[in-house]
């Protein structure tokens, strides 16, 4: 099957489900300026009540919060992250002063995907009211472990092999490529390469397993603020979806789809 040379450009290809996706953690963030009453238990308690029949599971966890300072620089300060889970913890809405997130790591589909962030957005719209969104930014980590590790060379095309497949892979501990591309207003983040066992590079994305890993991270963000419109926020992330798919799709070759369940 030929594939796409410039995965930025056109339409994106066709989606081959994966019966055995690796697909380790799908995350979607919207940042909007702070609206501190968030972190107010009374102010937070109707918009629970509102997503609490997907997300009966509430934890309150103390987090750093990142602000806009004078200088224009982003500083830390002390905050709240609510974190809304599903009873399997297959699922998690995380809510703080700046921004909604939803992560997954049992990914089942784009449709899917994109019916929960609409339901989550119709309770920020009801209960918070933000005015502008800052920034839209969706994520998609694939992990390979085991045997498939060694057949790199023949699941990922030569671009981004690395070393992999050349005689000095035996002798690599650490390989990671990081590329930040341009579409627009809009930028993709890439990064792929070998991990050794219990090393991670992003911990709230990317956990660290016990085994040698081979990772494809790919993180597609807005870099202009929108005002804030539900619909408007879901286009985004589907339009950010199909373009890190046709990205995926460039990166890997047909055995890779074949290895994981696909049907060519």
């Amino acid at each position: 099957m030929p594939q796409t040379e410039d995965p930025f450009t056109g339409p994106p290809p066709k989606e081959i489900p994966l019966q055995n996706a690796p697909l380790a953690r799908v995350l979607v963030q919207v940042r909007f300026p702070e609206i501190l009453a968030v972190e107010s238990r009374e102010f937070v308690a109707p918009f629970q009540e509102a997503i609490r029949a997907a997300y009966p599971v509430l934890r309150e966890e103390q987090v750093q919060v990142l602000v806009a300072g004078q200088s224009g620089l982003a500083q830390a300060r002390p905050g709240i992250a609510w974190r809304f889970s599903d009873t399997a913890g297959d699922w998690r809405a995380s809510l703080t002063s700046g921004f909604l997130a939803l992560e997954t790591t049992r990914y089942s589909s784009r449709s899917d995907l994109l019916a929960r962030l609409t339901a989550l957005l119709s309770a920020v719209d009801t209960h918070l009211e933000p005015k502008l969104i800052d920034r839209v930014g969706v994520r998609y980590v694939d992990r390979i472990v085991g045997e498939a590790v060694g057949d790199i060379a023949e699941l990922v095309r030569a671009e981004v092999r690395g070393v992999a497949g050349a005689p000095v892979a035996a002798h690599a501990v650490h390989s990671l490529t990081e590329t930040l591309f341009e579409l627009g207003d809009d930028r993709i983040f890439a990064r792929w390469g070998h991990l050794p066992p219990g090393v991670t590079i992003a911990p709230s994305a990317i956990e660290a397993v016990p085994e040698k890993s081979w990772i494809l991270d790919l993180d597609m963000f807005s870099t202009n603020a929108i005002p804030f419109a539900a619909q408007d926020v879901i286009r985004h992330v589907e339009r950010y979806a199909e373009r890190i798919y046709s990205v995926f799709r460039w990166v890997v070759e047909d055995e890779f789809l074949r290895r994981y369940g696909g049907q060519l």
